[in-house]
């Protein structure tokens, strides 16, 4: 009976596989085209080529860790479908929709749950944003005095 998960979610597991040999290959061609632009604090060009070379520079490593995060939800996906504990939704326990998870294979969460979960963080962000503005203080207490 220990086979039945790996059987019941070959597709899956394929199309996970899939996606993390894609990732890494996308993350080696980054890394080679990272090679080939000049080192950190050598000038290159006028001002308008090193502010755009700075702005590819952080856009790639933006990337990258949006690659890092995509690795390790495919690593975690993978190893819950070892474990038996794919398909079913973190927050309510239903099983996740098969065609959720062709879509999005490393999903951790229904539909439902998810739309919830990205509301409450909208929600935190929000209330955060407004406790960061109430907090700047509008003149300097110098002239108050």
């Amino acid at each position: 009976m220990a086979n039945k998960p790996k059987k019941k979610w070959k597709e899956i597991r394929d199309i996970l596989q899939q996606m993390k040999e894609d990732t890494l290959r996308e993350i080696q061609k980054t890394l080679k085209s990272g090679t080939e632009t000049p080192a950190i604090g050598e000038p290159s060009g006028d001002i308008y080529d090193q502010a755009s070379s700075e702005r590819d520079r952080e856009l790639g490593l933006l990337l990258g860790d949006r690659d890092r995060e995509k690795l390790h939800a495919i690593d975690e996906a993978l190893l819950r479908i070892d474990e038996d504990e794919y398909g079913i939704c973190e927050e309510c326990e239903e099983e996740i929709p098969l065609g959720r998870l062709k879509a999005m294979p490393f999903a951790r969460h229904c539909v439902k749950c998810k739309s919830d979960l990205e509301k409450l963080q909208a929600q935190t962000r929000r209330f955060e944003e407004d406790r960061t503005y109430r907090e700047i203080p509008l003149g300097s207490e110098e002239e108050d005095a």
